[in-house]
């Protein structure tokens, strides 16, 4: 009989059955992105796919109405999580005028949604970091109960933006959560070209803060250190940095060619352990879900991602003359 570890985390039936649905709604999206990019309908795709589980995990163990979130560019389940539907999705994607990232300025995602404390991304990589750092320090100012919550690859670990915004944090005893999704690739440069430590995490010692490394794959044991995480920082106990161990299912972007560093043999390995797959196993073994409610779920999300690309194909794309607007103070 398997374990039954959601009840021991505090989660009902029905919250995990809601993270399983998120998780597939990210993947489903994201597989239709893929088909309409290479129809020659959207111009770009980067992927969330393989990561679902620590993005969705993280996401249920934040409060959505107090906390705020700086995704990086996959975070598809975070932002799905905190209020994005899949129609704002899919006009990031096609670049329209409604698309509330940017106005259809932005390449897909760059989220940002002031209503749903999504704080807006950049291109380059990792300047979210030091933006979650000064965001939790306003809170702290104002007297707010919020923590933030950031997230970036393991290349990203690397840029001076995240040394500078952890030792910030880790100074001033901020509540900032920090979590790399470890995808094991900086486009074509595998974890061991990029790190002489063992693990991103190694380094919150440096910090003056707790590092943890999980798997990534498992949205319960994600769930279960963000919680700590956030726990700690709302007591005042300053930052945490979180290390998801994934893979990344897909190539760098839609412009990527991944055969070029990584065989198709560790690709298909990889896929045995799709988080989609596993937890959906984890469910059926409890009885939380069966194959007709599996299928159920599934319908309903591909009607509504759809519904979202049809609304978003023919939706009107911004007047020229709006590329100048919010380029200064109107």
């Amino acid at each position: 009989m398997v374990e039954n570890r959601h009840k021991e985390l505090g989660l009902s039936d029905e919250a995990v059955l809601d993270m399983y649905e998120t998780m597939l709604l990210a993947r489903r999206i994201d597989e239709r992105m893929w088909l309409l990019n290479r129809a020659g309908k959207i111009p770009f795709v980067i992927s969330c796919q393989g990561q679902e589980a620590a993005q969705v995990g993280a996401a249920f163990a934040l409060d959505k109405d107090k906390d705020y979130v700086l995704p990086y560019y996959r975070d598809m389940g975070v932002v799905l999580r905190f209020g994005m539907t899949p129609r704002d999705l899919m006009l990031s994607a096609f670049a329209k005028q409604e698309d509330p990232n940017s106005g259809g300025r932005q390449m897909p995602g760059h989220f940002g949604q002031k209503k749903n404390r999504i704080v807006t991304g950049s291109s380059p990589v990792t300047t979210q970091v030091p933006h979650a750092v000064g965001v939790a320090l306003a809170g702290r100012m104002e007297g707010e109960d919020l923590v933030t919550f950031v997230t970036f690859g393991e290349g990203s670990s690397n840029q001076g933006d995240f040394h500078e915004g952890a030792n910030f944090a880790g100074v001033h005893k901020l509540p900032v959560i920090f979590m790399c999704e470890n995808n094991k690739y900086a486009i074509s440069v595998p974890i061991e070209k990029q790190l002489a430590c063992e693990n991103v995490s190694d380094r919150a010692i440096g910090y003056g803060m707790p590092g943890i490394t999980v798997d990534g794959n498992d949205p319960l044991a994600v769930y279960k250190a963000v919680k700590g995480a956030a726990d700690r920082g709302r007591r005042g106990e300053g930052p945490s940095l979180v290390e998801t161990i994934s893979y990344r299912l897909t190539p760098h972007s839609s412009d990527d060619d991944d055969r070029s560093y990584r065989s198709p043999d560790e690709v298909a390995e990889a896929k045995t352990k799709d988080p989609i797959i596993t937890f959906g196993a984890y469910l059926k073994e409890l009885g939380v879900m069966d194959d007709a409610k599996e299928k159920e779920i599934n319908d309903r999300i591909m009607s509504q991602v759809n519904e979202a690309t049809d609304y978003a194909e023919n939706a009107p794309y911004a007047d020229p003359e709006h590329a100048l607007k919010y380029v200064y103070a109107e």
